[in-house]
C-alpha cells in the first residue's frame, strides 16, 4: 500500500488531501487503513507523540481498560492471530504496545502527523473544502474532515478555590507525567471515584504513606475478575475469537454477550438470585449489560439488582460507617445509570490503616491550601494531589476545536442550545464533516473498538459513495437531525438513565446543558438503522451535485 501523497497548492505549501482524520486512537487508525485501501489521500493529525488516542495520555498508576483484551482490539485475524495480552484486562502499557504492533503491521505512522493538534477548521464554501489549522503552524485543505477525538479527550479540572496554591505535585489523571510519578511513602489525595479514581486509589493504597480519597458520589463498581493469561489459555481463547467478533457486532454494548432474554420481574426470587450470582462471578460488565433485560428500564428490578450489589460490597468493608458512604443502604441513583467502573480490591483498601475516606456530600471542600485540602470538617495534609475528576465527555473534544461551518457558526455555538447530530455522525450546516463516537451515537454505551470498526465501515462507505459520484458536498438536514434527536431522547426517557446525574448527560460539567448525549438503544439496533439509511440512499443528507474543481 502506498503512502498518502498530498497535493501542494499554489499558495505557500498548503496541503490538499481527500481526508484529514483528527485523532490516532482506534477509530482514527481504523479509518486511515480503510480509506487508504480505497485509494484516497488521507492523513491523521494527532496531538500526542504516538498512536493510541486516549491511551497516549492515560499513563497514571493502575490505568487499564475495562473491557477484556479479546474485545479491546480489532477483529481482523491478521492482527489478532499473532498478538497476545498477558492479562485479561490489559494495562495501559500493553495497550500502547498493541498500538505499536498494529502501527508496524499496517504501516500507519507514515500517514500520521504526530505532535500536531488541530486548533481550528473552517469550511470554505467557494472551494467546498475544509481549511484546517494546527498547532505547528501547518494549514491543510481536505475535501472531507473526520473527527475521531474520542469520548474523553477534554479533561475536566474543577474550579476549586486556591487550587493553584498547592505546593506539591498536582496532576489530572489524563495529564499524568509521561515519565511517571513515584507515590511511595507520600501523602496522596485523590479527588473523584470514577474509573480513574478507583484505579489510582488501588495503586496508591499499596505504597503511599497515607491515601485520602475524596468522594462525592459512590461508585457502584463491579468486580473485574482480573487474571494472568498463559499461552495455553490464550490459544483456547483464540479458538472462539471468530464467533465472539461476530456476536459483538449485533450486541447492545459491542461485547460478545448480550442481555438475557428474560426480565428480573418475570422470574422467581430463587432464579433471580441465582442469575445475579452467576453474572457476578463472571465479573466485568456482565452484571450490567449481560444480566436481566429490564434492569435499566424497570425501577423495581433495578432496585433488586442494587440491593444485591450493595450487600456483596458491604460484606467486604469492615467499618459500617465507611460501608454506608461507599455502598449506602438506600441507593442514590439507579444501578447502571452511571457507567460502572471495574475494580480489583477498591473496597478492601478502606480496611487499611493508611487509607481514609472523605464524604464530600457531608463535608465539602472549602479550598485547596499550600499543604493540602481543607474541607468543612478539617484539613488534610498532602504531598501529591490527584484530580480524578473526569472529562467534558462526548462533546467536549469536538467543541474544544474552533470548528466553523458553511455560515461561519461554530459547532460549539450550534450545540449550546442542545445537541443535534443526524445518526450521531453529522451536523446540519457543517458540510463534508463526520465524527466517530459522536453525540447521539452509542458512544459511551458501547465498546470502543467495536464502534470504531462498525461506524468506521459506515463512514468509509459513505465517503466512497460521495466520491464515486464526484458530489461537491453533503451535509445532514435540519429535519433529519431534529428527528434523530427526538428519537434519542425518547429512547433515553424510557430508561432509568435520566435518573442519574452522569456524564452521559453532561451533568458533571458546571453550566453544561443537561441532556442525553448517547443513543441508548444499543449498538446493534443503531447499526441496523444506519444500514437501512444507506439502503434508502442516505436519507436525511443533502447532497450537492457534481462540480468542476477550481484546482
Amino acid at each position: 500500500m502506498s503512502t498518502t501523497k498530498p497535493k501542494p497548492t499554489d499558495n505557500g505549501g498548503t496541503e490538499e488531501l481527500d481526508v484529514i482524520i483528527v485523532g490516532a486512537g482506534f477509530a482514527g487508525i481504523y479509518l486511515l487503513d480503510r480509506l487508504r485501501g480505497m485509494g484516497m489521500s488521507v492523513q491523521v493529525f494527532e496531538a500526542g507523540s504516538g498512536p493510541g488516542g486516549v491511551w497516549h495520555w492515560n499513563c497514571y498508576p493502575g490505568a487499564r481498560v475495562d473491557s477484556p483484551g479479546p474485545m479491546y482490539q480489532f477483529s481482523r485475524e491478521d492482527l489478532w492471530r499473532d498478538w497476545k495480552f498477558s492479562e485479561l484486562y490489559p494495562s495501559w502499557e500493553e495497550i500502547r504496545e498493541y498500538f505499536r504492533y498494529v502501527d508496524e503491521k499496517l504501516g500507519l505512522s507514515r500517514d500520521i502527523r504526530f505532535n500536531r493538534r488541530v486548533n481550528a477548521a473552517e469550511f470554505d464554501v467557494a472551494r467546498n473544502r475544509w481549511t484546517v489549522r494546527s498547532s505547528d503552524g501547518s494549514v491543510s485543505r481536505p475535501r472531507y474532515l473526520v473527527l475521531c477525538t474520542g469520548l474523553s479527550s477534554k479533561p475536566y479540572i474543577p474550579d476549586l478555590p486556591s487550587l493553584s496554591d498547592f505546593a506539591g505535585e498536582r496532576h489530572h489523571t489524563a495529564l499524568w507525567p509521561q515519565q511517571g510519578l513515584d507515590l511511595k511513602g507520600k501523602r496522596v489525595g485523590v479527588i473523584g471515584t470514577g474509573a480513574s479514581g478507583v484505579q489510582m486509589a488501588q495503586e496508591a493504597a499499596a505504597v503511599a504513606a497515607h491515601l485520602t480519597v475524596f468522594q462525592r458520589t459512590p461508585n457502584l463498581a463491579l468486580p473485574m475478575r482480573q487474571k494472568k493469561l498463559d499461552d495455553d489459555t490464550i490459544r483456547r481463547m483464540k479458538e472462539g475469537y471468530p464467533l465472539a467478533y461476530q456476536k459483538r457486532r449485533t450486541s447492545f454494548g459491542g461485547f460478545d454477550y448480550q442481555f438475557l432474554d428474560k426480565a428480573a420481574s418475570e422470574v422467581s426470587e430463587e432464579e433471580r438470585q441465582a442469575t445475579f450470582e452467576r453474572v457476578w462471578e463472571i465479573g466485568g460488565f456482565a452484571p450490567w449489560v449481560g444480566s436481566f433485560n429490564d434492569l435499566l428500564v424497570n425501577e423495581k428490578s433495578n432496585r433488586v439488582a442494587y440491593d444485591f450489589w450493595r450487600d456483596k460490597t458491604r460484606a467486604r468493608i469492615k467499618d459500617p460507617a465507611v460501608a454506608e458512604i461507599l455502598a449506602p443502604m438506600e441507593q442514590l441513583h439507579p444501578f447502571g445509570a452511571k457507567r460502572p467502573s471495574l475494580e480489583q480490591n477498591f473496597f478492601e483498601i478502606f480496611n487499611q490503616s493508611n487509607v481514609s475516606l472523605v464524604d464530600l456530600r457531608k463535608t465539602p471542600i472549602k479550598r485547596v491550601t499550600r499543604g493540602g485540602i481543607k474541607t468543612s470538617a478539617g484539613e488534610y495534609d498532602l504531598d501529591i494531589l490527584v484530580l480524578a475528576t473526569g472529562f467534558d465527555a462526548v462533546t467536549g473534544g469536538l467543541t474544544s476545536i474552533d470548528i466553523r461551518g458553511a455560515d461561519g457558526r461554530t459547532l460549539k455555538d450550534k450545540w449550546a442550545e442542545g445537541v443535534r447530530a443526524h445518526l450521531g455522525v453529522a451536523a446540519a450546516g457543517f458540510p463534508n464533516l463526520l465524527f466517530v463516537y459522536g453525540p447521539h451515537s452509542p458512544n459511551a454505551l458501547a465498546n470502543g473498538p467495536t464502534c470504531a470498526e462498525l461506524q468506521g465501515d459506515w463512514i468509509a462507505q459513505m465517503l466512497d459513495h460521495v466520491r464515486q459520484r464526484n458530489w461537491a458536498r453533503f451535509e445532514a438536514t435540519v429535519q433529519a437531525e431534529e428527528a434523530w434527536r427526538a428519537k434519542v431522547l425518547e429512547i433515553a426517557d424510557a430508561t432509568l438513565f435520566p435518573r442519574a446525574d452522569s456524564w452521559y448527560f453532561g451533568a458533571n460539567i458546571p453550566g453544561k446543558r443537561r441532556e442525553m448525549l448517547a443513543f441508548a438503544g444499543g449498538l446493534g439496533t443503531y447499526m441496523t438503522i444506519c444500514n437501512e439509511n444507506v439502503e434508502r440512499g442516505y436519507d436525511g443528507f443533502a447532497i450537492s451535485e457534481a462540480f468542476e474543481s477550481p484546482f
